[in-house]
């Protein structure tokens, strides 16, 4: 499903949509045509700004465009009211405004703009003069508080579960380096039993076979020009065996890092690793593992791009790394944690890093370590 219907029918987004279709409902009952007119006019502007913020991607959720679509809502809200202060489901849309802004807003700013709101709103059911006005405010200001809380849980419980995801995936990442790992070292040791104590006793075998062939006695017994052809066989099998066990291909880096992407909705991973690419220093692949974590997190979060290119290849006796995403950034690139943690981890395997924007204006990140 396209990414801004998805966030267009989150079940939020739906309360909202089921309070806006009551309060057009009571808007029919408005006491003159004109009164009418501008109630529909004030409800479709806000419903139309409500839409608008939920269709706004969670990746920037202060830009200017947010502030001028939600800024205006509680304004239409108090200026509905105001069409017909008589207490009725208008004031329901101060309720939708605050769990807009609760997702969106700073708390230095909300808790200003809302007690302004409800302020806005006492004065004018005190100008209407409506018997007790505080009461309503009241009421509907705990309306306000539980739609605001509702709303910080949800985010809350989102977070959590994508926090959760990406540690498991760091987990699943890891496990697939260790694995790999372990095996390596124990083709290792089996390749040193073998050549040690097989091929030591085998050679101590052919050397006694070639003193019993130069005995006058057994030299013409076609049984130890046999058992002699066999040992020097077999001892240049265990060799090739040996070697075989000590040419690994490295740590299988594409699993571990298919692995870190998989719980992400987006960005999908377009992984490109050259044959010729052979990591098998595990501090090394769990530098390059670290990187294009922080890449594919970075992504997700500060961008709306669907798929991150990452290649890796070797240039000489250095190994390239190169990342970029097919978003667009309008911004100035500031370094931020996630970055300088990428430098620290580089540097520390004697590489550098490289930060350029591609055409579109994304990020692109080029590490380049020693193989």
């Amino acid at each position: 499903m396209n990414e801004v219907v998805r966030r267009l029918l989150e079940p939020l987004s739906l309360a909202g949509y089921f309070a806006l279709g009551a309060v057009a409902l009571v808007i029919r009952y408005l006491d003159t045509a004109a009164s009418r007119a501008m109630g529909w006019a004030l409800l479709a502007a806000f419903g139309a700004l409500f839409v608008l913020v939920n269709a706004l991607p969670q990746s920037c959720p202060r830009g200017r465009l947010m502030w001028a679509a939600s800024v205006p809502m509680p304004l239409l809200a108090l200026a509905l009211i105001a069409t017909d202060p008589r207490p009725g489901v208008a004031p329901v849309l101060l309720v939708i405004w605050i769990a807009v802004a609760m997702g969106r807003w700073p708390r230095r700013a909300l808790l200003p703009a809302a007690l302004a709101a409800n302020v806005g709103f006492y004065l004018i059911l005190r100008h209407a003069g409506f018997g007790n006005p505080l009461t309503v405010v009241l009421i509907n200001a705990s309306f306000q508080v539980f739609a605001a809380l509702c709303v910080h849980y949800a985010i809350s419980a989102s977070q959590a579960r994508d926090t959760l995801a990406l540690v498991n995936a760091d987990l699943l990442a890891t496990r697939a380096l260790l694995a790999d790992s372990a095996r390596d070292a124990e083709r290792l040791r089996v390749a040193r039993e073998l050549h040690d104590v097989a091929g030591h006793k085998l050679t101590a075998m052919k050397l006694n076979l070639r003193a019993l062939a130069g005995d006058p006695v057994l030299a013409g017994r076609s049984e130890v020009r046999i058992a002699q052809q066999l040992s020097a066989e077999l001892l240049g099998d265990i060799r090739n065996v040996v070697q075989a066990l000590r040419d690994t291909r490295g740590l299988d880096l594409e699993t571990a890092l298919r692995a870190l992407a998989a719980p992400l909705p987006r960005p999908a991973l377009a992984l490109d690793i050259a044959p010729e690419v052979t990591v098998s220093d595990p501090a090394l692949a769990e530098t390059l593992l670290r990187v294009v974590q922080e890449a594919l997190t970075n992504t997700a979060r500060h961008t709306e791009a669907d798929t991150l290119h990452v290649q890796l290849r070797r240039e000489g006796d250095a190994l390239l790394l190169c990342i970029e995403d097919n978003g667009q950034r309008a911004i100035r690139l500031r370094e931020g944690n996630g970055l300088a943690g990428m430098r620290e981890r580089i540097a520390a395997a004697h590489g550098t890093l490289q930060l350029d924007h591609t055409p579109t204006g994304a990020l692109r990140l080029t590490a380049r370590m020693p193989a």
